[in-house]
């Protein structure tokens, strides 16, 4: 028999403040306690008393390298589709078992439409997502461009001249448009056109994955700056293994939606966390009611008031998780 979320979608529109968020976080830790076995094996490994996560800060968060090992629902089961993440030649991919699309629809389209116009003509440059299948950004970004009702809106893979002339015909007609692309992709366009950019918005992924030098987000922000002749890049902070994704309007600076929180964790110390100092990267997303909703992420990042930057990633952040967390 499969088991019901313990809150409807509309409840996560109605959260308005930390003391609602903070509220059906703690529902939330006891029905994921209770129906993923995965999660629960976890906080019993670590001796922890459930009766005494009554905080935030109390919440255990599983290291996101179990999703490449284990099987992470709450509850029993079959999914509607599995996201996988990307991978290199050395390492096992995310599966991420969405027990309903709808569910995912209704949760990306909400976070973007409180950010974007939803008649926005969408360019998408996601080579390395659209050449194999499973990709959650693939999936949300195809839908995006299905209710943009443009007939210019599409995926161009590697054809920057269909890419290059669609966005010159944009600015021509002055309509507005997001160029959507993963970091590499949007690098090697750049390398060929730099058309300007007055009326679209430049948004990157992340992502280079082995195919470019690594830079630091500023410098890419720099670069694309630079060739486009725009103020600002937005970003996408989204990964396989959530549910919902946070967006930043410039300056790598990002705001979650109402249902989501991420909260710093020193880096000597899991269990301690800070709002002043770099550190890991720890994200409560409600929205992955039916997965986890307390992960601890290999990405590093600093709180900034009510915003998160991302400011690189752990090394060997394989080896540390399953050091520290294995069953």
């Amino acid at each position: 028999m499969e088991l019901s979320a313990p809150f409807s979608f509309q409840d996560l529109l109605n959260i308005k403040t930390n003391s609602d968020f903070n509220a059906l976080a703690i529902e939330t830790f006891n029905f994921q306690y209770d129906q993923c076995d995965v999660y629960a094996e976890f906080v019993d490994h670590l001796g922890i008393n459930i009766k005494e996560v009554n905080q935030l800060e109390k919440i255990p968060f599983l290291p996101i390298e179990f999703f490449k090992t284990h099987e992470i629902k709450s509850g029993s089961f079959n999914a509607e589709t599995v996201f996988t993440s990307s991978r290199t030649t050395s390492q096992n991919t995310s599966s991420h078992f969405v027990k309903s699309l709808k569910w995912y629809e209704q949760n990306f389209n909400a976070i973007f439409d409180n950010y974007y116009d939803k008649n926005l003509t969408i360019l998408a440059l996601l080579p390395s997502y659209l050449e194999r299948e499973g990709s959650s950004l693939v999936y949300m970004a195809k839908k995006l461009i299905e209710q943009s009702n443009s007939e210019l809106s599409g995926f161009f893979l590697d054809d920057f001249d269909a890419l290059n002339d669609t966005i010159v015909t944009l600015e021509k007609t002055v309509k507005p448009y997001l160029l959507l692309g993963v970091t590499f992709g949007l690098l090697d366009f750049i390398d060929q056109y730099q058309p300007t950019i007055n009326h679209g918005i430049v948004m990157e992924t992340g992502g280079m994955k082995g195919r470019k030098k690594e830079q630091t987000r500023n410098e890419v922000h720099l670069a694309l700056n630079k060739a486009f002749g725009s103020k600002t890049i937005h970003s996408e902070y989204g990964m396989t293994e959530l549910m919902s994704q946070a967006y930043s309007d410039g300056h790598g600076q990002f705001t979650t939606p109402n249902w989501m929180k991420v909260l710093i964790r020193e880096t000597t110390d899991p269990f301690a966390y800070s709002t002043t100092r770099t550190g890991g990267i720890n994200v409560l997303d409600l929205a992955n009611i039916n997965s986890c909703c307390f992960i601890a992420t290999q990405d590093l990042g600093k709180i900034h008031n009510d915003k998160f930057e991302i400011l690189g990633r752990f090394d060997n952040s394989d080896l540390r998780g399953c050091n520290l967390m294995a069953l």
